[in-house]
């Protein structure tokens, strides 16, 4: 199938994979088979992150195992918080995870093997030391210091240990753990495939990881989530919403967290994270932003035939969390560092990718010809 330059390679057929199935017309996805609703209804983020490295749900010593593991990881990767130390504060979250991980991967003993145990190896590594990383710098921004993370804890229920540096509520770690298992994977998405691109020389883990991290940066796939809370916060009430949107379309600016490259209904993500929110936000003086969100999706639909995708919801979740804007994709990051290592180490021993360009600039002309020199 041949692509334009304008569609993105849209519905062209770049790898076969045995980890994630989207189907964008029914708004259905599944990790390995299994429906995404059933994985964030009964399963937590850890034994998510063993299904897309090993194809199957762990058992309880599996998993027991994969869980003593990243807990001594993470106590043993404390070193990188002092990394976070000399950033300058006006750093992006995303660059700052970039920067840490290619300072890793300088002196990483593994950072070279390729073989599937090495791989498994830095894949847990990753997931372990993503959100210390990420809580340092949100804490540093804020005037605080850093928070080791605690041995007993997992990654959810660490992740906010180590942003609020107190236990949180079950229903917040239930919150932020759904959240990671919503976000782990999505298929070829922009960053996985640069993840996949950069791991088919065979290179290295930790370059196929940092390629994904730039990729993720950019607007147009991780960074509209940042905009959404602004976006609420502008419109101030439910009465407002329409005339706001109206405005927007009139001057032809983009509504932040409406759209998919896949989906053509909403995104079955989007509709975990909407109860989520409206748990989270009930009986807070947030409360509106609900109404807001749903009178946004009704005028989307009937002007545009756009719905809701993940950074919708994603945003009021992360925000009621206590998560600032600009730490949304870099959160983002900490679940699909486990669906970027899945592909790469899927991909490891595959074929380079090197697509064709379809050649459309001027037709075969000399200097010779016509040449007035």
């Amino acid at each position: 199938m041949t692509a334009s330059s304008t569609d993105g390679m849209r519905d062209v057929v770049a790898a076969q994979s045995e980890i994630t199935y989207v189907d964008g017309k029914k708004g259905e996805l599944r990790y390995r088979g299994y429906s995404i609703s059933e994985l964030a209804s009964g399963f937590n983020f850890e034994e998510i992150a063993y299904l897309l490295w090993h194809g199957d749900l762990p058992s309880s010593s599996q998993l027991a195992r994969q869980n003593e593991l990243a807990r001594s990881l993470r106590a043993a990767r404390k070193d990188l918080l002092d990394r976070v130390e000399d950033i300058p504060l006006s750093a992006h979250p995303l660059e700052v995870m970039r920067y840490v991980l290619c300072w890793d991967a300088l002196g990483h003993p593994l950072a070279w093997k390729n073989d599937p145990e090495a791989n498994y190896a830095k894949a847990l590594e990753f997931m372990a030391w993503f959100p210390s990383v990420v809580t340092a710098f949100h804490r540093r921004r804020s005037g605080l210091r850093p928070i080791v993370p605690r041995p007993d804890l997992d990654t959810a229920a660490n992740f906010l240990y180590m942003l609020h540096g107190q236990e949180a509520d079950a229903v917040a770690v239930r919150t932020m753990d759904t959240s990671f298992v919503l976000h782990a994977d999505h298929e070829l998405n922009a960053s996985t495939f640069a993840a996949r691109v950069t791991i088919a020389t065979q290179s290295n883990l930790h370059s196929a990881i940092a390629s994904a991290l730039g990729t993720l940066a950019g607007p147009r796939h991780g960074g509209a989530s940042e905009q959404v809370v602004h976006m609420v916060q502008e419109i101030g009430s439910p009465e407002n919403t329409e005339r706001w949107v109206r405005g927007q379309l009139q001057e032809r600016r983009r509504i932040m967290g409406f759209g998919h490259a896949v989906y053509r209904t909403v995104d079955p993500r989007a509709r975990h994270l909407r109860d989520m929110a409206e748990k989270l936000l009930q009986d807070t003086p947030r409360e509106s932003w609900i109404s807001i969100l749903s009178a946004l999706e009704d005028v989307m639909q009937r002007e545009k035939g756009l719905y809701p995708n993940v950074d919708l919801y994603a945003a009021v979740v992360h925000h009621a969390l206590g998560i600032e804007p600009a730490f949304y994709t870099s959160v983002f990051a900490c679940s699909r560092i486990t669906g970027w290592t899945a592909h790469s180490m899927e991909q490891r021993d595959g074929r380079l990718i090197r697509p064709m360009a379809q050649y459309v600039g001027p037709q075969p002309r000399s200097t010779l010809v016509g040449s007035a020199r």
